[in-house]
C-alpha cells in the first residue's frame, strides 16, 4: 500500500514552545486513523499541518507526492485534495446551505453554477440533509450544520479528508448523526484522519489509532491491537479514563 500522507521527523514550534517533536507517520491511500490523546497534545496541530493551515518548521510532509514547502503554488493543489471539517462549524452565515457548499467548486475549481449546484445536493444527499440546502447555517441544528460543512468540504472532490474533533461542540444527540454521517463516508473508501474522543467510532472505522501526548506520538497500533492491548502505561491511563 503507498503512502499518501508521509511525516517525516517533522517538529514545530508556537515561539519557545514545542508543540510536534519528530513526528513520523504514514498514511495509505483509503486508510481511516483516527487520532486522539489529552487536551494540548498536538493532535490538532498535526492535521492542520497536513494542509498547511500550519506550518512546520523542521521535517518533511509529503501529500500524495508533494512536498508541503514555501512554494505557494503546491499548497493550493494540495489544499484542494485534502478536504478539513473543524469543530466549529465554519460556514458562511450569510450564504444558504447550497451556495456554501458551491462557492469553492465555482470560484477554485471553475465549475459551472449548474452542475456545482447538482453536485452539491447530491453531496447534501449524501449526509441527509438535502432537504436544508435553501435555509442560511443559523436555521439548522448544530449536527446539521457539521453534515453541511462535511458535504461542503465533499464537494472539492477531496483525496483525503481531515476532521478535527468535529463533534465536540455537539449535543449529545447530535454527534451521532454526524458520525453516521463518517462512518458512510469512511465505507465509501475515503482516506481519513479523525482527531476524536468518540472511542465507538474508532473502533468501527479505524484501521490504526495513533495516540499522541507532549507532542509525541506515544503509540500507533492497529485498532482491535490498540484497545485490546495498549503497550505505553501512559495509553493505558489514558484509555482508562475515557473508556
Amino acid at each position: 500500500m503507498s503512502a499518501i500522507i508521509q511525516m517525516k521527523d517533522v517538529n514545530k514550534w508556537f515561539g519557545d514552545f514545542q508543540v510536534l517533536k519528530d513526528i513520523n507517520l504514514e498514511v495509505g491511500e483509503k486508510q481511516k486513523i483516527v487520532v486522539c490523546g489529552p487536551s494540548g497534545s498536538g493532535k490538532s496541530t498535526l492535521i492542520r499541518c497536513i494542509n498547511r493551515l500550519e506550518e512546520h518548521q523542521k521535517g518533511k510532509i509529503i501529500v500524495d507526492g508533494n512536498e508541503l514547502s514555501e512554494r505557494t503554488k503546491d499548497i493550493e493543489k494540495i489544499r484542494a485534495e485534502v478536504g478539513m471539517v473543524f469543530q466549529q462549524f465554519n460556514l458562511f452565515p450569510h450564504l444558504s446551505i447550497l451556495d456554501n457548499c458551491t462557492l469553492a467548486p465555482i470560484w477554485v475549481k471553475k465549475t459551472p453554477k449548474k452542475k456545482a449546484e447538482d453536485f452539491a445536493m447530491k453531496q447534501l444527499e449524501q449526509v441527509q440533509i438535502s432537504d436544508q440546502a435553501s435555509k442560511f447555517p443559523g436555521q439548522l441544528s448544530g449536527g446539521q450544520q457539521q453534515r453541511a460543512a462535511l458535504a461542503r468540504a465533499l464537494c472539492m472532490e477531496p483525496k483525503i479528508m481531515l476532521f478535527d474533533e468535529p463533534t465536540s461542540a455537539l449535543d449529545p444527540e447530535m454527534i451521532k448523526e454526524v458520525l453516521d454521517a463518517m462512518v458512510n463516508l469512511a465505507k465509501a473508501g475515503m482516506t481519513m484522519i479523525v482527531v476524536t474522543h468518540e472511542m465507538g467510532f474508532a473502533k468501527e472505522v479505524a484501521d490504526e489509532v495513533v495516540f499522541m501526548d507532549e507532542g509525541m506520538i506515544v503509540e500507533k497500533a492497529k485498532t482491535n491491537e490498540f484497545f485490546a492491548n495498549p503497550k505505553n502505561e501512559r495509553t493505558k491511563l489514558f484509555l482508562s479514563q475515557i473508556l
